[in-house]
């Protein structure tokens, strides 16, 4: 499931801007059904506009039936009468999920401590100041068994004594939900720590489900802002595509 909203905050209509003769959610799109691992795949989508490029594509496509505040709200409208277990959340501004990636996060569930996880999700080691400080990155903290501890926009750990080696990591948005755990979800309202960081998977931890996080490589460019998207436009150029 690839949720998809138009009217995104930092970059209205980011998802329609075209990448390279194809638009950045066709190109999402192509991606998670590239990688063969999934029975279906969907868009998602509040707006009429990104439903026609899908289906116009050749896609396939859900319009949601009510207004929705994030896209695991959205997901979890669409899969409700679906018979399915695991349902995987691709951010429709990721068009360069990878194979890899997406099986390091299913895997998970077929591990010693499967059991626990509620859903499953990405991350990735920063290195640059600029990077680590960018509120745009979401960072995560992780337990000892790379179970989520906490998401921010701040850097965390705060790194008061220097002399202590600290990893820092970024959520990259991709997630692996039992289907329960996202009917779960849809059900609780918002708190205020999700509130107040705008970062959705919060919810989970505020309500006491397992993040199991899994560590990944870098996967090309997140499109948050215009500048993302010249960034994104070199990749493919590099790449011929």
């Amino acid at each position: 499931m690839i949720p998809a909203r138009y009217a995104a905050t930092r970059f209205p209509g980011k998802l329609m801007q075209d990448l390279n003769g194809k638009t950045v959610i066709t190109r999402t799109y192509e991606s998670a059904l590239k990688t063969g691992l999934f029975e279906d795949v969907f868009v998602v989508t509040d707006s009429q506009i990104i439903y026609d490029e899908i289906i116009a594509q050749g896609g396939k496509a859900i319009l949601s039936k009510t207004e929705h505040e994030c896209g695991s709200d959205r997901i979890a409208e669409a899969v409700k009468d679906m018979d399915i277990d695991i349902v995987v959340n691709v951010q429709g501004d990721e068009p360069f999920t990878s194979k890899s990636s997406l099986e390091k996060v299913l895997k998970v569930f077929y591990g010693s401590d499967a059991r626990q996880i509620d859903l499953a999700s990405l991350m990735t080691p920063l290195h640059e100041k600029e990077e680590i400080e960018n509120p745009n990155n979401v960072k995560v903290i992780v337990n000892q068994n790379n179970f989520a501890l906490y998401f921010s926009r701040s850097p965390i750990p705060y790194h008061r004594d220097k002399e202590v080696e600290v990893t820092y990591y970024k959520h990259i948005g991709i997630y692996a939900f039992r289907k329960q755990a996202i009917l779960d979800f849809y059900q609780l309202p918002m708190l205020t720590l999700e509130a107040s960081e705008k970062i959705e998977c919060i919810r989970y931890l505020e309500y006491g489900k397992n993040i199991k996080m899994v560590e990944s490589e870098p996967m090309g460019v997140g499109i948050d802002t215009p500048e993302d998207l010249e960034k994104a436009k070199q990749i493919l150029n590099k790449r011929g595509a």
